[in-house]
């Protein structure tokens, strides 16, 4: 077997990286209950009989595998699942590590290109007369870009129902408030995101997003979801609740409804009240006049100048960009 070969800017005998698996594909998925998961992906230049022939004894392979070693399978996953506890870190992004490579034997076919009988340009193809054998660059290491604390549990309001809905199909645990009860949490806020321009999997997929943070104390009303960490599918809530983590909920659209601004001011009738904002608040004044002096941009764009001061006060509306989800540290 031979892993995938994930080349898509070049042929891939000059090397490629492992492809990542994240939880959105099969194997992603499966990893984040720590159970064993493949795809048998046979190649196209195989005729199809070898191909059926190979995924099947690759199967029992896999069968015959885990029969010898379910005793150390058991306690490898045991010995995973220790390692996430609250106030632990966690990587929520990984990238590869191109400084790490390993030779890899690779076979293949020599590649060349030549005029299309199609298009205008020149195609791609292997030459089926020409087999290799060669040691190529693999980047099988990745390496964490971005990490997050473990919380001890989150806060979901009752009326996202089809995130709920989600950790119910996941076998996740919870519990609900019984009050109406004011409690300690870290929140987020949505700092920046990129939205795709086309669709994917039926979504606009959010990617590159960016949170701030702050711990406040918070109203929540019964019925409200407690969601602890300390369960089986303890990276599944890390992967989907942390609006960072590459197939979070949030980057799979579930809160969008939070993205528009739906309040908003007629500079005319703003203006004075921006005047009144800055005179009565020294500190937000001096950041306004800091921001101006460094950011070019901003100091030739009144509007952008204007929509700063809003945004900075009473008016603007507190749901904006603020993440419905909520971290309990303690």
């Amino acid at each position: 077997t031979t892993p995938y070969v994930n080349a898509f800017q070049d042929t891939p005998d000059k090397g490629f990286g492992q492809f990542f698996e994240s939880p959105r594909f099969a194997t992603g998925y499966t990893s984040l209950f720590n159970t064993i998961g493949f795809v048998v992906e046979t190649h196209m230049l195989k005729k199809y009989a070898d191909r059926v022939k190979v995924t099947y004894e690759y199967m029992l392979s896999a069968i015959d595998f885990t029969d010898a070693n379910y005793k150390k399978i058991k306690q490898l996953r045991l010995k995973n699942e220790e390692q996430y506890q609250p106030k632990k870190a966690y990587t929520i992004k990984w990238e590869i590590d191109s400084t790490k490579t390993v030779p890899f034997s690779f076979l293949g076919y020599e590649a060349g290109y030549k005029k299309s009988d199609v298009t205008s340009g020149n195609r791609l193809f292997y030459d089926r007369t020409k087999p290799f054998k060669k040691d190529i660059p693999y980047s099988k290491e990745f390496k964490s870009v971005k990490n997050i604390i473990i919380p001890e549990a989150y806060i979901i309001p009752k009326g996202f129902w089809p995130v709920i809905d989600l950790l119910k199909s996941n076998t996740i645990t919870y519990t609900q408030l019984k009050n109406d009860t004011i409690i300690e949490v870290e929140s987020y806020r949505i700092a920046d995101f990129k939205t795709t321009n086309s669709a994917y999997e039926g979504h606009y997929l959010h990617r590159n997003t960016s949170v701030t943070s702050k711990t406040e104390k918070m109203a929540f009303a019964k019925g409200d979801y407690v969601i602890p960490t300390q369960q089986k599918g303890i990276k599944y809530l890390l992967e989907t609740l942390e609006p960072e983590a590459i197939d979070s909920f949030f980057n799979w659209n579930f809160f969008d409804t939070m993205l528009q601004q739906k309040e908003g001011y007629s500079d005319y009738v703003f203006e004075d009240s921006a005047t009144q904002i800055l005179k009565e608040n020294q500190k937000l004044k001096a950041e306004f006049d800091l921001k101006k002096q460094s950011d070019v941009n901003f100091i030739n764009n009144p509007e952008a100048q204007l929509d700063w001061i809003y945004k900075h006060s009473i008016y603007y509306e507190k749901a904006h960009l603020h993440y419905p989800v909520y971290r309990i540290l303690k």
